[in-house]
C-alpha cells in the first residue's frame, strides 16, 4: 500500500475532494485525521471509515484559528504517534468584481484560503521534523496560475498566494526532508461548485474552456494528492501539480 504506516491530517475533509482523499488515503494504509467545521459530516465520515476497518478520527477545525490547528495536530500525534502528511484542502469561493468586493469579503476568503494554509503548515512542521520529514500538499487552483474575469479577485489572489507560499516553504524546509507542493485543480464536481454548475449557461461556458470537455471528479484530484503524499514523490518539492483538463495549456 502506498501510504502504509503514514499518519495524515486533511483540512476541509468532511466532503468533496477532502472526503475522497481521506477515504483513498485509508485504503492505501494511512491513518487519517479528518478536520472541518462541519462536525456532523466529519463525524459521519470518520465512523464510516472505522466501520469499514480503517483508522480515522474527526477533529473540529476552523482553519483561521491558531488554537484549533494546535489542537488538531496534537490530536493526530496523541492518537497515532506522529504526523507525516498534511493536506491543506479547506477553502471557500466567492463571486463579484473588484468594485463589488468589500474589504470584509476580501479578508474572509484570504483568511480561509491563504492564512489557513500558512497556519496549517506552521503547525505541522514541528511534528514532521520529529518524524524525520513529511509531505505538505496545499490545494490551490488553476486560477492560482491564470486569471479569469468571472471569478472573484479575492479567490484568485488567495490561490496565487498558496502557490508562492508553497514554494517558499519547500525551499525553507527541504533540508529537513519536509516536502511542500501545490495542487491546481480546474473545475471539479464538488459541493462548492454546485451553485455555478446548476446554471446551465455558466456550466457550458466552463466546459468550453476545458480541452478534455468535462468537469473533473474528486478522484481526479485525489490520486494526484496521493502521489504527493507517498514516497513515490520523494524528489518532488516546490512543484505545481496541475489537474485541470488542459485549461492552463491554452
Amino acid at each position: 500500500m502506498r501510504l502504509d504506516g503514514k499518519v495524515a491530517l486533511i483540512s476541509g475533509g468532511s466532503r468533496g475532494m477532502g472526503a475522497f482523499e481521506a477515504e483513498l488515503f485509508v485504503q492505501e494504509g494511512a491513518k487519517v485525521v479528518i478536520c472541518d467545521v462541519r462536525d456532523d459530516e466529519g463525524d459521519a465520515l470518520a465512523k464510516k471509515i472505522v466501520d469499514r476497518g480503517g483508522e480515522a478520527a474527526f477533529v473540529h477545525l476552523d482553519v483561521t484559528s491558531e488554537s484549533d490547528w494546535a489542537a488538531a495536530v496534537r490530536e493526530a500525534v496523541e492518537r497515532y504517534g506522529k504526523l507525516d502528511v498534511l493536506v491543506n484542502n479547506a477553502g471557500v469561493s466567492a463571486r463579484g468584481s473588484i468594485e463589488e468586493t468589500s474589504p470584509d469579503d476580501w479578508d474572509r476568503v484570504m483568511d480561509i484560503n491563504a492564512k489557513g494554509v500558512f497556519l496549517g503548515t506552521r503547525s505541522a512542521i514541528p511534528e514532521m521534523r520529529k518524524a524525520g520529514g513529511g509531505s505538505i500538499i496545499n490545494i490551490s487552483s488553476q486560477l492560482g496560475l491564470v486569471g479569469m474575469g468571472e471569478s472573484s479577485p479575492q479567490y484568485q489572489a488567495s490561490k496565487g498566494a498558496v502557490r508562492i507560499f508553497s514554494k517558499s516553504a519547500a525551499i525553507q524546509y527541504a533540508h529537513e526532508g519536509i516536502r511542500v507542493n501545490s495542487v491546481h485543480p480546474g473545475p471539479i464536481i464538488t459541493p462548492m461548485t454546485e451553485a455555478r454548475r446548476s446554471d446551465e449557461v455558466v456550466r457550458q461556458r466552463m466546459i468550453s474552456r476545458i480541452p478534455l470537455g468535462r468537469y473533473g471528479e474528486s478522484e481526479d484530484v485525489a490520486y494526484g494528492v496521493l502521489y504527493l503524499a507517498s514516497d513515490e514523490s520523494s524528489f518532488v518539492t516546490g512543484s505545481e501539480l496541475v489537474i485541470d483538463g488542459g485549461w492552463t495549456a491554452q
